[in-house]
């Protein structure tokens, strides 16, 4: 009998071991989430936030396929610029490719997106502005000053890498459900919705599509991801849980923002008639439907998403432009907070000298990120092909697939946005 106990017991001490074990590894992988937030953050932005609300205010839910397959696109050159960082270990991105592909090559991408992001950084701050302004009242200038001091400040932490993933992951749980509230209480036809994912182009809508996919496929927040891996010093080891943990769940969550928020512009236009061209109306989409209460949750979506992408944004330029010139290539580095600071008031001063006008810039950035994403893009396609770089972790065949469409419809993209800049 005394026998019998102890094996039962020893069972139930072994099942509590397991199960512990488990909770254990599972825990280990949550602790991987980081890397494909701070990069949906950069991407999800006033700029995407507005491509989001124009295309269902205009075209209702017939654009909504396009954010499922630039969220696929989006998945795979995050995957790349992961499986880079994981298999280059100390060595970081540019330093990799100018190694492998020439010290010219790694430069010109650095500058390139440090350009790209001190554009965008306007955009940025003017949508933090606005959002803190509609929410809480004041002058839009202060909440620009007062979002860009907490970035700083955030920024000249010890660990400051590890602070702003934590935010960012924070900042897109309120976005999602801010937007998720806002599509509950715009009350769409869902029938219609679901058939928003069959595809279809409307005849006139050839500039905002480009705008939609370039927004939502951003080759320059995939770029970074390999940096924030960098940062976390992950090993190729820990490549699957980092897949299941932060770059499916974060590319998805990204998508799935952007489709709720063109459902509720396009819930709105079905009730109102009215097409959003700027930020108010923008952060007001909801309020003739269900009055101040949909005003208020959307515009808490509004601000984190470009309280975020101001945030990623400037760590992202400051930290690749340093490292392009040798600098450091670490937002621990005092080089690259000082280029990051540099960002944060440049945007500042213009959305405050500028009259919160912030349209001149974006669509200079937006001519940028034209020439500079099929570049990058076709640097991140060739250094994940390379056996000698990668390892196991090279390019397979679905990866060269997926790849090798991201690069046609980005180099497509690009030509007939400069046909039509032209």
């Amino acid at each position: 009998m005394a026998s019998k106990m102890r094996i039962e017991t020893a069972e139930v001490e072994g099942s509590s071991y397991q199960q512990g074990e488990r909770t254990s590894n599972w825990y280990r992988v949550l602790l991987l989430m980081g890397p494909a937030f701070v990069a949906g953050a950069w991407r999800f932005g006033p700029g995407a936030l507005t491509s989001a609300v124009q295309a269902g205010s205009q075209y209702g839910y017939h654009l909504l396929w396009v954010i499922v397959v630039s969220g696929v696109l989006m998945f795979f050159y995050n995957d790349m610029s992961v499986r880079i960082g994981l298999a280059t270990g100390e060595q970081s991105l540019i330093d990799t490719i100018k190694e492998h592909l020439g010290q010219k090559i790694g430069v010109l991408a650095g500058v390139g997106v440090f350009f790209i992001t001190l554009c965008f950084s306007v955009g940025n701050a003017v949508g933090s502005g606005i959002a803190l302004q509609l929410l809480f009242g004041g002058s839009v200038s202060a909440w620009v000053l007062a979002s860009t001091v907490t970035v700083g400040i955030l920024i000249a932490m010890k660990n400051a890498y590890r602070a702003l993933e934590k935010m960012l992951i924070a900042l897109i749980a309120i976005m999602s459900l801010g937007f998720l509230g806002s599509a509950v209480l715009s009350d769409p036809n869902w029938v219609h919705v679901s058939l928003g994912f069959i595809p279809s182009i409307p005849s006139d809508a050839g500039y905002l599509l480009i705008a939609l996919i370039g927004t939502n496929f951003s080759i320059n927040s995939a770029f970074y991801s390999g940096y924030s891996i960098h940062e976390r010093g992950l090993k190729p080891e820990q490549y699957k849980g980092l897949t299941i943990a932060d770059t499916i769940p974060g590319n998805i969550a990204t998508a799935v923002m952007t489709i709720l928020v063109i459902i509720v512009s396009a819930a709105v236009f079905n009730v109102t008639g009215e097409t959003v061209n700027n930020f108010t109306q923008l952060a007001k989409v909801l309020e003739p439907l269900s009055g101040k209460i949909g005003a208020m949750v959307f515009s808490i979506g509004f601000f984190a998403a470009a309280f975020s992408s101001m945030a990623a944004n400037a760590s992202a330029g400051g930290t690749l432009l340093c490292d392009s010139i040798g600098w450091g290539n670490k937002l621990s580095c005092s080089k690259v907070k000082i280029f990051v600071y540099g960002i944060l008031i440049f945007g500042a001063l213009v959305a405050i000298f500028n009259n919160g006008s912030p349209i001149k810039l974006i669509i200079v950035a937006q001519a940028l990120t034209v020439l500079v994403a099929p570049f990058l893009g076709i640097l991140l396609f060739i250094l994940s092909s390379k056996k000698n770089i990668m390892g196991c972790l090279a390019n397979k065949i679905i990866h060269k697939v997926f790849g090798s469409i991201g690069i046609l419809v980005i180099v497509l993209l690009s030509l007939r946005l400069i046909v039509k800049l032209l």
